[in-house]
């Protein structure tokens, strides 16, 4: 990994009791760190595959958090979380957008989720990546002009290593 999770969750400002949602969550990286941060609070690990929802219920177990729930769920369709409008205080996007084949409805179902006022972290591969050679990596500026062309305002960008940026969105 090039990136470190929690330095970044420490920028996007994770409290306790913050309802938390990590879209493409992988093998848990950013939910077992949320998770952490938001004691008393929720964590939502969305994820397609299901072995790596396996993977993260199995690092769940081991850590003994009792704030994270595993949910499989299709995070390209509007409804595919399977969570509520307007639930969550902060969500993660982290090294997911460039596998997603329909950016539109994956920044609305993002939009759908989130209260006004919550944010986004949302983590890429920059343009020095090994990924962006390959044409897999969604340009810095691309990404910011999406998530403000569906209603987000963009707040901020933080150091996400050195093969990585990332800014914070907020809604509203």
């Amino acid at each position: 990994m090039f990136t470190n999770p929690l330095r970044n969750l420490k920028a996007l400002g994770i409290r306790e009791r913050d309802i938390v949602v990590d879209l493409g969550a992988g093998t848990g990286f950013y939910s077992i760190e949320a998770a952490r941060i938001a004691d008393g609070g929720k964590v939502y690990a969305v994820e397609l595959n299901r072995d790596f929802l396996q993977t993260i219920r199995n690092k769940v177990k081991e850590t003994k958090l009792g704030n994270i729930e595993c949910l499989w769920g299709d995070v390209e369709k509007i409804g595919g979380t399977k969570l509520g409008d307007s639930v969550a205080d902060k969500v993660i996007v982290s090294n997911v957008i460039f596998q997603v084949e329909n950016k539109e409805n994956f920044i609305e179902e993002t939009n759908r989720i989130l209260k006004n006022g919550g944010q986004a972290l949302v983590i890429d591969w920059s343009a020095d990546s090994p990924l962006s050679k390959k044409g897999l990596s969604v340009p810095k500026d691309a990404m910011k002009r999406m998530f403000e062309q569906k209603g987000f305002k963009f707040d901020r960008e933080i150091d996400a290593g050195e093969h990585h940026y990332g800014m914070i969105f907020t809604k509203g």
